[in-house]
C-alpha cells in the first residue's frame, strides 16, 4: 500500500480506537483505506408485489439493479440516475433497509427499496434481460450466497411488514 498524497510506502502503526491502520511516514499522517460505495436496488411496483431482477450483459444470474456512486454524487441522486441508466424506469421514492461491504469487489453496497410507477422495461446497455416477479420467484432465481440475495430478503421482510 502506497500513499495516495505523496506515493510514499505505508506501514502500519497502531492508533488508540482503531487498532493498526496505514500511516504515512512521509506526510506524518494515518491514511485510512478508501473504497467505492455504490447502491443496490430492490426495485418495486407500486402494488409493492412485484419486484424486477435482471440478467446483466454477459451474466447467466438475475440479478438486482446496482450502480457505482460517482465522485461528488450522494446515494439519493444515483439511485434514479442509475434506475433510468440501466432500464429507463423512473424512481418514484426509496427507501434505505441496509449495508453490506462486497468483499469481492471491495464495494460498500448500500441497499435500498426503490419504487417506480412504470412497468415497461427497456433495457439499456448493460441488461440483457429484465423481468418482474413475485417476491417468491425472486427468491428463486436470484443467485445464491450473493449480496443481491441478502438485500433481497432484506427487502421481502420489510415489505412483508407493511402487507
Amino acid at each position: 500500500m502506497y500513499c495516495r498524497d505523496c506515493g510514499e510506502k505505508l506501514a502500519l502503526r497502531f492508533l488508540e480506537n482503531e487498532g493498526l491502520v496505514p500511516y504515512c511516514p512521509k506526510c506524518e499522517k494515518f491514511k485510512f483505506p478508501f473504497f467505492p460505495v455504490a447502491v443496490s436496488m430492490v426495485i418495486v411496483d407500486r402494488a409493492e408485489d412485484k419486484i424486477l431482477l435482471a440478467k446483466h450483459k454477459g451474466d447467466e444470474d438475475y440479478k438486482l439493479i446496482a450502480g457505482y456512486v460517482k465522485k461528488g454524487e450522494s446515494a439519493e441522486k444515483a439511485i434514479p440516475r442509475e434506475l433510468k441508466e440501466e432500464t429507463n424506469l423512473p424512481a418514484v421514492k426509496w427507501r434505505y433497509i441496509g449495508s453490506r461491504f462486497h468483499d469481492a469487489k471491495g464495494i460498500l453496497m448500500l441497499g435500498f427499496i426503490v419504487t417506480t410507477e412504470v412497468r415497461e422495461i427497456v433495457p439499456g446497455e448493460e441488461i440483457d434481460e429484465a423481468r418482474w416477479c413475485t417476491p417468491e420467484e425472486a427468491k428463486e432465481i436470484i443467485r445464491k450466497n450473493s449480496t443481491a440475495e441478502h438485500f433481497l430478503n432484506l427487502a421481502i421482510a420489510e415489505l412483508g411488514k407493511k402487507h
